[in-house]
């Protein structure tokens, strides 16, 4: 399977949405995730990753800010604070859950 940013774009747009589910199989789902002004996400109940597709951003993850532009990837533990800010007017992320709820079990 392959998806094409540009088609991913075009989707998005129209469907007038800030996100869109492009594709999924068993616990994965791909997303593709463009905030307006302000991202106002929530921790979500799986793992996941984003991999910056357009843009660049300031990235807050659980308490960590770092810098993300195009091409970044960035992994986020299920339940944690992040949110994306200070980003480019061009931002947009694929998102990828996967794996149970409540995240994948960590090894200590």
């Amino acid at each position: 399977m392959k998806i094409e940013i540009a088609e991913a774009h075009k989707k998005l747009k129209i469907s007038g949405q800030l996100f869109i589910d492009l594709f999924s199989h068993g616990t994965m789902s791909v997303e593709l995730y463009k905030p307006i002004t302000k991202d106002l996400q929530t921790p979500h109940d799986q793992d996941e990753i984003y991999i910056i597709a357009e843009g660049s951003s300031e990235f807050i993850n659980n308490g960590i800010t770092t810098s993300v532009v195009k091409g970044d990837l960035i992994f986020v533990h299920a339940g944690h604070e992040h949110r994306f800010f200070n980003f480019s007017d061009d931002f947009s992320t694929w998102v990828i859950f996967y794996g149970p709820k409540g995240g994948e079990k960590q090894e200590s």
